[in-house]
């Protein structure tokens, strides 16, 4: 009897390869780019942060690990003023780009076709602020509105709308539209479809938008230093006044206590996005 298998046997020991392959072995001086890139961008701030903790008054001096200025900067009314000016206008514009940049993204996903109109809604967000700055002012003047916070929120509101659609935009366009035309199919009208399918499909874009407007609108000084009134000056602006004549120690304390901020923001946001995307 003939073995048949012996020649299938031997042309699939042909096949298999004969040694693994070798582990293709990383370069190591990419490292050395890498980590100066790191460098470059995160050394002011660590430098920052390290001098809050500076017992001496002088910058410049180093004389030992003190809490010292963290209450300091509590007290000052004029910091304190600034960062409640700077919340106010940070959540009233924050609430206004959220709504207006969903409801925007989703017009345009929508009702619109081209590159135009799109390109329209986001330009505020690349807009130089002293451009935008100084045409809301303008706008603001001819229309006979007060300068104060809610002439800052307006104008916050503008350019924080446009991060917004642009970042729904974005989400919604890795949406499956099945699921909305099944909802129709169903007999969901339009507003049931978007609040029960789309909206929460939309939500881990919608919570990354507000988070990013209302970082940008704590952090914004040109367009907030054109249509806010001298009485009522938000965070930055507070900020600059303090620094024209040299960095203080409460400065410092105030930035270490904004990246912290920041820093837990980003992670709530990251959290949440996934927690939102897990349950879909």
């Amino acid at each position: 009897m003939v073995d048949t298998t012996a020649p299938t046997t031997t042309a699939m020991r042909e096949l298999e390869p004969t040694a693994r392959p070798r582990a293709v072995r990383k370069p190591r001086g990419i490292l050395v780019p890498l980590w100066l890139g790191y460098v470059f961008l995160y050394l002011p701030i660590l430098i920052v942060v390290i001098m809050s903790f500076n017992a001496s008054e002088n910058l410049f001096v180093w004389k030992g690990f003190s809490l010292r200025w963290y209450p300091e900067l509590f007290a000052d009314e004029k910091i304190m003023q600034g960062l409640g000016n700077t919340l106010i206008v940070a959540t009233g514009a924050t609430a206004i780009a959220t709504v207006l940049g969903t409801l925007l993204a989703y017009g345009i996903q929508h009702y619109t076709r081209g590159g135009l109109i799109r390109a329209f809604a986001i330009a505020p967000a690349i807009l130089p602020d002293l451009l935008l700055g100084i045409g809301l002012l303008t706008l603001f003047s001819l229309a006979s509105i007060t300068l104060g916070l809610h002439s800052v929120i307006l104008a916050h509101g503008v350019f924080a709308t446009a991060f917004v659609t642009a970042i729904v935009l974005a989400r919604m366009a890795n949406l499956d539209p099945s699921l909305e035309e099944a909802s129709r199919d169903l007999g969901a009208g339009a507003l049931r479809t978007f609040m029960r399918v789309t909206l929460p499909q939309l939500a881990p874009g919608i919570v990354a938008g507000a988070l990013l407007a209302f970082t940008l609108s704590i952090d914004e000084f040109v367009i907030a230093f054109f249509t806010t009134a001298p009485t009522q000056p938000t965070l930055p602006i507070v900020i600059y006044s303090m620094v024209r004549f040299g960095v203080t120690p409460e400065v410092n304390a105030l930035a270490t206590i904004l990246l912290l901020v920041s820093v837990v923001t980003v992670i709530a946001a990251q959290r949440l996005t996934r927690l939102t995307g897990s349950t879909r």
